[in-house]
C-alpha cells in the first residue's frame, strides 16, 4: 500500500530539512513525498531548491501565501498514493508512528484516521494550557455538530484514503481546514478511527503559528460546514460511483 506524505510549508526554514529525513526514515517503504511551499520568505525556498528537491517527489511552489489549508488542497490533488496522510513541517509530530495510523485502514477497518494526542501514554510535550483547553472546546462542539466522538479534532495527522479526499471539495485556505474536512467525511458516513500518537509541541518562540483568531475561524467553519453545507458535498465525479458509504467496499464513500 503506497502512501502519499502531503507537507504544506511556510518559513520553516531551521526544520524543513530535518522533517524530510524523518520523514525518508519512517518504516514505510512505499511512500511518496509531496512538500507544498506557501510562498515562505526566510529563506525555505532557497533549502528546497538547492537541497531538498533531490530528496523528495515533489516539491510545489505557491506565487503568493494562502495558507495551511489552500497548501494540503494543492497536495492532495498531486497525490498519487493509496493512502494520504498530513506531515507538518515543523517537528511537532514523529513520522515513525505512520504504521499506527495505517493499521485500520490496512486492516480494512478504516477509511479516515486521525492521530489523537491526547488519548495514549505515548510522550506528549507539556506547553499551553489555554491551547489544550481551546482544542477540547473545538472538539466539542465539532463532536456535538458531526455526532462522533473524535478527543483531538484539531490534529495534524489526519490519514485518507486517497480516492476519498480527492473527492472532497476542499474550501478552506487556512486552518479552519481541519473542522471543514472533519465535517465533511463525516457526511459521508467515512469509518473513521482514532489512534494515539505522540506530541512534541511548539513554543511561540520555537515558531508555532496559529493563534486565537484561527480558533474563531474554526468555530465559523464548524457551523458553515455542518449546518450549510451544500447538499453534495464531493464532487460530481464521486458522486456517481456509488449510493452507499463504506461499508463491506471499502474503497469507496459516497455522497450522504
Amino acid at each position: 500500500m503506497k502512501l502519499s506524505i502531503v507537507i504544506p510549508c511556510y518559513n520553516e526554514k531551521n526544520t524543513i530539512q530535518d522533517i524530510v529525513t524523518a520523514v525518508k526514515n519512517s518504516p514505510i517503504a512505499d511512500k511518496e513525498i509531496i512538500i507544498v511551499d506557501d510562498y515562505s520568505t526566510d529563506g525555505t525556498r532557497d533549502v528546497l531548491k538547492n537541497t531538498i528537491t533531490a530528496q523528495v517527489d515533489k516539491v510545489i511552489y505557491h506565487d503568493k501565501n494562502q495558507g495551511k489549508g489552500a497548501a494540503l488542497r494543492t497536495g492532495f490533488k498531486h497525490a498519487t498514493g493509496d493512502v494520504v496522510v498530513v506531515q507538518d513541517a515543523d517537528l511537532e509530530y514523529d513520522p515513525k508512528e505512520y504504521g499506527i495510523l495505517l493499521e485500520p485502514i490496512e486492516s480494512g477497518q478504516a477509511d479516515v484516521v486521525f492521530g489523537s494526542r491526547f488519548v495514549s501514554n505515548r510522550p506528549h510535550r507539556v506547553v499551553y494550557f489555554w491551547h489544550r483547553m481551546g482544542n477540547h472546546v473545538l472538539t466539542l462542539l465539532s463532536n456535538m455538530f458531526t455526532n462522533l466522538n473524535l478527543t483531538d479534532m484539531e490534529t495534524c495527522y489526519k490519514m485518507f484514503r486517497r480516492e476519498i479526499i480527492q473527492s472532497i471539495e476542499i474550501e478552506e485556505s487556512r486552518f479552519g481546514f481541519e473542522p471543514e474536512i472533519t465535517a465533511k467525511v463525516a457526511a459521508l458516513r467515512c469509518r473513521i478511527y482514532e489512534v494515539g500518537i505522540s506530541y512534541y509541541g511548539r513554543t511561540y518562540e520555537e515558531g508555532k503559528k496559529i493563534g486565537w483568531r484561527d480558533g474563531f475561524r474554526a468555530i465559523y467553519a464548524i457551523v458553515k460546514y455542518n449546518l450549510f453545507r451544500k447538499a453534495a458535498p464531493v464532487r460530481a465525479a464521486q458522486a456517481e460511483q456509488s449510493t452507499s458509504c463504506c461499508g463491506s467496499r471499502a474503497s469507496c464513500c459516497a455522497k450522504e
